[in-house]
């Protein structure tokens, strides 16, 4: 059973692998720099706390300021998707290169195993002829 992962992983396009993980852990520092550094608005209240808000002018002017901090926020959240979306894009295409040369393999061993099968028969039918 050892063997048989020992041959998939060598038959694993490693340099490709390689090449392209630089790509990938780049872009995973770079979500992670903008994840991690990005804190709560310390204005903003908690989701479930609302006062009522009177009709005066202040009033009107801090809820358009936190409409300005949740617009940017929402921006920044909307970054941070496009940035994962292209580092899960790019893990899923590396997975797919890798998933073909696999099937690739697979077939080429079911082929070998054909081959195999055939010279044995052949060997073990003109071992009978010789006897």
């Amino acid at each position: 059973m050892a063997i048989g992962w020992l041959t998939v992983l060598k038959s694993v396009p490693w340099g490709e692998v390689i090449s392209n993980a630089p790509k990938v852990a780049e872009g995973a520092k770079k979500l992670w720099n903008v994840v991690s550094k990005k804190s709560p608005s310390p204005g903003m209240p908690p989701p479930g706390a609302r006062a009522p808000v009177p009709p005066d002018p202040q009033a009107v002017a801090k809820l358009q300021s936190q409409l300005a901090q949740l617009e940017a926020s929402v921006n920044d959240l909307h970054s941070q998707m496009l940035a994962s979306s292209e580092l899960i894009k790019a893990l899923a295409d590396q997975n797919t290169q890798l998933i073909r040369r696999i099937e690739l393999n697979r077939v080429r061993v079911l082929w070998l195993a054909g081959v195999t099968a055939a010279v044995a028969i052949v060997a073990v039918c003109s071992l009978i002829a010789a006897l």
